[in-house]
């Protein structure tokens, strides 16, 4: 979700390792509205200046077919969010009640996620409630006012963990061929530059993450020499969990960058007032992770099933500015332009492309390995439409 500008192109080239499933019937899947793109026809209520189909004491015009667009991706990207929360919490999180299919988790998969903070299982179990709740909300916001809710289901074929704990069963999202940008955290601390106004500048990489597992694939990673305290957790686990730490970070970005992006194109009071409102714990999350991953030590290993290699370098005080484990409020960096000063803000918040940029950015980050072309181009209709609304006056 880092990226501004994605052009069709990007995402007509993406290669997938997986074929559409067999007797899939796209036609059928669209009409029945789960995936309905920019052209795609929406109930009454979602006309513009319609009267939405709930109580509302807002004033102004009604729900546009750009808000319905708008809140349709973000329905798409709170699912997929959802998908790869649920599989952290199945294996890391705290195993309660409140989250359906968790059977005791991967106890050691969650003593190496504590190495970053002791609280790691709760706040990932409280992040995969906060994203489901976003989703269930977003939806019933959509056939409140007659549109099609958004339901993905349909491709959820990618295979699962194998470790203890894990659910067997068909996921949307892919946590074990990671390329994690961690170009969030000097992007943070930039004093001089800002994504918006710096289209070619290249913030550097906290850690360089490529072709990593962020959770158990099989009880075997949980199994290997420690060479660092704490001696009883494999360093080969110690950097899954340090990859996760960070995959965190960088989700949770993307979608403090995405809310305030797409709220520009907004034309209704209550759509806005959507926005506004979950985008800021998307930041609240960004801030608990961003904290947490501060907190990597200095581990080396070499997957033994990809065979690539990670070095963490532990993050510390005596760091250069840019990469100080205890700096985490973003530094304030030019706005809109440079003739005005300084400012401490969210970035990226380009609306142009915004929608397509998450897609691309998910897709880079390796979440999508194995997803089928069909897809694919479901995703990228709903970006395309998001990214065509424009506010109506």
């Amino acid at each position: 979700m880092m990226s501004n500008e994605v052009s069709r192109s990007t995402l007509d080239t993406i290669q997938t390792s997986e074929t559409a499933r067999s007797g899939f019937d796209r036609r059928s899947f669209l009409k029945n509205g789960m995936v309905a793109g920019a052209a795609a026809t929406v109930g009454a209520g979602a006309l513009a200046n319609s009267v939405p189909l709930f109580a509302s004491d807002s004033k102004g015009p009604g729900v546009t077919k750009g808000d319905i667009a708008i809140l349709r991706f973000l329905a798409a990207a709170e699912i997929l969010e959802s998908d790869l929360w649920e599989q952290y919490t199945e294996l890391g999180g705290v195993q309660d009640g409140e989250e359906s299919g968790v059977n005791g988790g991967s106890p050691l998969y969650m003593q190496a996620l504590q190495i970053l903070d002791g609280d790691m299982p709760q706040y990932i179990h409280d992040n995969t409630d906060d994203e489901k709740s976003h989703f269930a909300f977003i939806n019933a916001f959509l056939e409140s006012v007659g549109a099609d809710p958004v339901d993905l289901s349909a491709f959820a074929n990618l295979p699962s963990s194998k470790a203890t704990g894990a659910r067997d069963m068909g996921r949307l999202t892919n946590l074990m061929n990671l390329n994690v940008d961690t170009s969030f955290w000097t992007r943070y601390r930039s004093a001089a530059n800002n994504p918006d106004l710096d289209r070619n500048f290249v913030f550097g990489q906290a850690e360089n993450i490529v072709n990593r597992t962020a959770i158990p694939r099989t009880d075997d990673d949980l199994n290997g020499p420690a060479h660092i305290a704490p001696f009883n957790i494999p360093d080969h686990l110690k950097a899954i969990a340090f990859t996760a730490g960070f995959h965190f970070c960088t989700i949770e970005q993307g979608g403090s960058s995405l809310y305030p992006s797409l709220a520009q194109r907004v034309t209704n009071v209550d759509v806005l007032r959507i926005l506004l409102s979950i985008g800021p714990t998307e930041t609240a999350h960004f801030q608990t992770w961003h904290d947490k991953a501060g907190n990597v030590l200095s581990v080396v290993d070499v997957d033994p099933m990809t065979g690539s290699k990670v070095v963490f370098k532990q993050l510390s005080t005596n760091q250069p500015e840019s990469l100080q484990s205890n700096l985490i409020m973003p530094e304030p960096c030019p706005f809109l332009n440079r003739k005005f000063p300084v400012c401490s803000i969210i970035r990226p918040t380009n609306t142009k492309g915004a929608a397509m940029g998450a897609v691309k950015a998910l897709t880079d980050d390796g979440l999508f390995v194995g997803q089928s072309p069909d897809f694919f181009k479901a995703v990228r209709e709903l970006a395309e439409a998001a990214d065509a609304a424009e506010r109506e006056v």
